[in-house]
């Protein structure tokens, strides 16, 4: 009995298990996140986060490639004569 006791003392100080419940629509989460102005969209900044990232790195390789294999100045193509016939 004593330890049924206990169970249900840690249950009921679990925030998830009270009874109470908000009755929110998906249409009104929606709309009251379209009116914050400072909400944050989480997807977004990440997908800048790891865009900004994946760009370094690139840059990185571009510079050790720069470094390793110089490119030569192109060279200017000469103009032909025309041919004789």
């Amino acid at each position: 009995m004593a330890g049924q006791r206990c169970h249900q003392t840690a249950l009921l100080a679990h925030p998830c298990l009270h009874t109470r419940q908000l009755n929110f629509t998906p249409s009104d989460a929606l709309s009251t996140m379209s009116q914050d102005d400072k909400l944050i969209d989480l997807n977004a900044e990440r997908a800048k986060r790891v865009h900004d990232l994946n760009e370094k790195r690139l840059n990185e390789v571009r510079q050790a490639f720069e470094h390793a294999m110089p490119l030569g100045k192109a060279k200017k193509k000469p103009k032909n004569k025309p041919k004789k016939r």
